[in-house]
């Protein structure tokens, strides 16, 4: 399979996957020649500073890893192209670009995929089946947090940057568990231009959800992030940690009136189980569990957290 990787930033975290395969043909797309020859040259991939050949070209998969404003555009542009499309997330900066992509998918044959990892996070993976298997009863409330220091040189960690950057797979969680909340509040604080924290409340009929996104952390700290889930009959708990070199630890424990029980996770690369997904869709062995369809929820409840800890309208 022929892939056209756009972007040499994030594009590396996908270049990764692609590298430990032995079944694609990958073509890494960037603007400067040296930089984008260094990154390809990484993988063992051809390197191209011509955008347009991964729309002429005879690629079958287009992997869109570029700023966040050019997402909706180049995906519309590989659908014209027949290609199918794999999206970064999160799909689009506003809720016109998002559904336009959504509704060109729906016509255009291909498949189109948005880069919502979170889904195959092991640790999620075992929210998603409480829930649905109903394992502890009714989910009441939620709380989710994600804690970090400046681990990643040359991200913003900024309050204009978090909703999009750092919130939007929690609202993705959220609205997969608990649908669409009745009220949304916000308070938010920021330290200089670069560090921010923001608190989200969501009220559901009957339930309640909380999320908490930090970049005031030190270095010391890493990243540090997980959920706590109650249920009518009991609380499922997920610590995650990632420290300054880059090693993560996590853990799901399960609380019900016989006590505490640890639940056992299969491990897991969630980039690399969700581009299995992708290919195996594209091969015609799994039905697309990332459409862009099943995005729209998240990413209007996302847009709508920015809109009131940074004041945003959409465009």
């Amino acid at each position: 399979m022929r892939i056209a990787l756009l972007g040499t930033g994030f594009g590396q975290a996908h270049a990764a996957v692609y590298a430990a395969r032995g079944d694609v043909d990958v073509v890494m797309f960037g603007r400067d020649p040296a930089k984008t020859a260094d990154a390809a040259g990484k993988f063992g991939f051809a390197a191209s500073t011509d955008p347009e050949r991964a729309f002429e070209d005879d690629f079958d998969l287009v992997d869109i890893c570029l700023p966040l404003a050019r997402h909706a555009e180049y995906a519309l542009r590989a659908l014209d192209a027949d290609k199918h499309v794999l999206v970064e997330l999160p799909l689009a900066a506003t809720m016109t670009d998002a559904r336009q992509v959504t509704e060109a998918a729906a016509r255009s044959g291909r498949q189109v995929f948005v880069d919502m990892f979170e889904r195959f996070i092991p640790a999620n993976r075992a929210l998603f089946d409480a829930v649905r298997e109903g394992t502890y009863g009714r989910l009441e409330q939620l709380t989710l947090s994600n804690r970090t220091a400046h681990l990643w040189p040359g991200v913003s960690l900024r309050l204009g940057a978090l909703p999009l950057e750092a919130m939007h797979s929690d609202m993705d969680i959220v609205t997969r568990v608990l649908g669409v909340p009745e009220r949304v509040e916000v308070a938010t604080v920021a330290r200089g231009n670069d560090s921010a924290a923001i608190e989200a409340v969501l009220t559901f009929d009957g339930a309640l959800a909380c999320d908490s996104v930090s970049s005031l952390m030190p270095m010391g700290w890493g990243a540090r992030g997980g959920y706590t889930a109650t249920f009518s009959d009991g609380v499922l708990e997920s610590a995650s940690t990632m420290g300054f070199d880059g090693r993560p630890s996590g853990a799901v424990t399960a609380y019900t009136a016989d006590g505490a029980q640890e639940v056992e996770l299969p491990p897991a690369n969630q980039y690399a189980a969700m581009i299995d997904h992708v290919l195996a869709c594209l091969r015609g062995e799994a039905d697309n569990e990332i459409a862009p369809a099943s995005v729209l929820d998240a990413l209007q409840l996302t847009l709508d957290v920015d809109q009131l800890a940074n004041g945003s309208v959409e465009g």
